[in-house]
């Protein structure tokens, strides 16, 4: 269990975020068509995951729409922003903000992505959703790079994460 903080008060999540050097755990979350996307709908990429409580909050808006900049020629790289909205609201944010290069994924068919992950927040009042953290794994689906962003109202380090890549 990990320990973070919303706007100072301490809360928990279930686990702690896959250690950097070991296998990324498999996924099956919901693409904007409803359809189920695993690790392996990216093989051979790398891949950066802005794992995000919500896009309907202005930090996971922001952090979305830098690495949808951040994205933009690079062939052997997917971004992808996952959270527990549904698809439709993640489409919805998408293209009113012009992200066009991050792939949107939700967790609403299962919480297993967040608790492999370790990021399943247990207590006090987001309880149920993600924290905010970002996962990047190489193109052999090693995790090279974690962060557990500790406040939740905070932005990612997006030139740590950025370099891992």
């Amino acid at each position: 269990m990990a320990k973070i903080t919303l706007k100072g008060t301490p809360i928990n999540t279930n686990g702690d975020l896959p250690a950097v050097g070991g296998q990324a755990p498999d996924f099956k979350l919901v693409d904007k068509d409803l359809a189920d996307r695993s690790l392996a709908d990216y093989k051979g990429k790398k891949k950066l995951l802005n794992i995000v409580p919500s896009l309907d909050t202005p930090v996971c808006a922001t952090s979305t729409e830098k690495f949808n900049a951040h994205a933009k020629g690079r062939d052997d790289v997917v971004m992808l922003v996952i959270s527990a909205d549904l698809p439709f609201a993640m489409s919805r944010f998408c293209a009113s903000a012009n992200v066009d290069t991050v792939a949107s994924l939700s967790m609403m068919r299962s919480k297993n992505f967040a608790k492999d992950y370790g990021v399943l927040i247990t207590d006090g009042p987001l309880a149920g959703i993600t924290a905010r953290a970002v996962v990047v794994i190489d193109a052999n689906d090693k995790v090279v790079y974690t962060e557990l962003v500790p406040e939740i109202a905070q932005e990612p380090n997006y030139d740590k994460a950025l370099a891992a890549l």
